[in-house]
């Protein structure tokens, strides 16, 4: 509503229809209407009637989706390819419409699927709107969250750590990532000495970690204070010694819809060698293309996809397998960190620009300011901080000895006051700071 008034029924409207299609998906499933088709003289496949309203439903979902987020890209590569002038749309898609048609598609292929029921349509708009999750995430299962809606149920030790939760992603978004992206605002995508060029590489990579994953803290700690409880989102991705590792550690929750609604029903890794790695192709080039309408993201994906897949070539080769995870550790977070800038610049040609500043391209008669005036020690301090969170933290050794001291009451008084202070500490860089929305909100 904040954002746009009209939307709120355009919202209303959309989800009438997503319940309208489980309700249709639902009926005709339950008649158990069905074709045969004979494979032979002993074998039939039945493919079920309720398998064409949900094809149908899917496409109207995802139809509102390309509407919206991609009808501009396909108008310019149009015109391009085939040299007409077709004139750009204009068009504001509404605020988490990538989110919300994952949502409404896990919706109606968990009903399609037996996982569960269409619910009330209560139940629907609660799923859809659920305003913890709806803009930017995480992107939980239909069938995950209608088991929780009459089974959930609320405790002062729910509510706590659901509290904690909430302020440890305050302070992720406002102190570190806010800060990093205000350093990085300051500093042009050209004319940048070596460290510069090298410093918001590193700075990039620790702002879009701490955006997201503060948002996603924030949304599954409201979350909790209403009993439902949402599944990790992120698990220490900056710990990864390969891409595939990465993919499994970071946005985990889109991860799962992908392999829950794309790979498996694809053939997932059960149909040979080379059907698995098509299937990982694809899943990944779909991945590039829901972040953004563009060829960087087009790009992204691609990359991604190729070390994805050849990883899953080598892991059983020998050289791979006696390659020390030291060298696997820093060959991954420099593919990361580079083709971060992928997410960063929308133009390829700046991304040229930052990578050619790196090994030294800018001339340096051309370079007005040294990266000391730019990286000050309040920001190289809070760089050494996002580092030492993003890997560090990530040990299970550390994670054991924390729960043990979190376990005793001066340990347990002792973390709730560390929070608090930092909560207070955002709160304060949140007042004397500009506006700053998360960076997924623009998906």
């Amino acid at each position: 509503m904040w954002s746009s008034f009209d939307n709120v029924f355009r919202l209303i409207f959309y989800i009438f229809v997503v319940y309208l299609l489980g309700l249709w998906i639902q009926t005709v499933k339950s008649k158990g209407y069905y074709f045969s088709i004979h494979q032979s003289q002993t074998s039939e496949k039945r493919i079920y009637f309720c398998l064409i309203p949900l094809i149908i439903a899917v496409s109207l979902i995802t139809f509102c989706l390309i509407y919206f987020n991609y009808s501009n890209f396909l108008i310019d590569c149009w015109n391009k390819v085939f040299g007409d002038n077709i004139g750009a749309k204009s068009l504001v898609a509404p605020i988490g419409i990538s989110f919300l048609t994952f949502s409404a598609i896990s919706y109606l292929t968990d009903i399609y699927r037996g996982h569960a029921t269409a619910g009330s349509f209560i139940d629907c708009t609660l799923y859809l709107s659920f305003f913890p999750k709806i803009i930017s995430g995480p992107i939980v299962l239909w069938k995950d969250f209608q088991t929780q809606i009459k089974t959930r149920s609320l405790s002062l030790n729910a509510n706590t750590d659901g509290l904690n939760r909430t302020m440890i992603g305050f302070a992720k978004k406002i102190i570190l990532a806010d800060s990093f992206g205000a350093c990085l605002a300051q500093i042009p995508a050209s004319n940048m000495d070596q460290i510069t060029a090298f410093g918001t590489l590193i700075l990039y990579m620790l702002q879009i970690y701490y955006d997201f994953s503060g948002y996603s803290d924030i949304a599954i700690g409201i979350a909790k204070l209403f009993g439902f409880e949402f599944k990790e989102n992120f698990n220490f991705p900056y710990r990864s010694t390969s891409i595939s590792e990465f993919w499994r550690r970071w946005h985990i929750s889109l991860g799962t819809w992908f392999r829950e609604y794309v790979y498996i029903p694809l053939g997932g890794s059960r149909a040979g060698q080379r059907n698995t790695l098509r299937n990982l192709a694809v899943v990944f080039a779909l991945t590039g293309i829901w972040h953004g309408a563009g060829w960087n993201y087009i790009l992204w994906g691609f990359i991604n996809g190729a070390f994805a897949v050849t990883e899953r070539v080598v892991q059983k080769k020998k050289f791979y397998i006696k390659t020390p995870k030291a060298v696997k550790y820093t060959v991954t977070m420099i593919v990361v960190m580079l083709f971060w800038q992928l997410f960063r610049f929308q133009e390829i040609s700046d991304v040229v620009t930052v990578l050619g500043a790196l090994f030294g391209a800018t001339p340096a008669n051309s370079i007005p300011y040294t990266w000391q005036y730019y990286f000050d020690a309040r920001i190289i301090l809070f760089a050494v901080i996002g580092i030492l969170g993003a890997t560090l933290l990530g040990s299970p050794k550390l994670i054991t000895w924390y729960r043990k001291i979190a376990a005793a009451k001066i340990g347990y008084l002792l973390q709730e006051l560390v929070l608090l202070a930092l909560f207070v500490i955002a709160i304060l860089f949140m007042i004397n700071s500009t506006y700053s929305p998360f960076i997924y909100f623009q998906y």
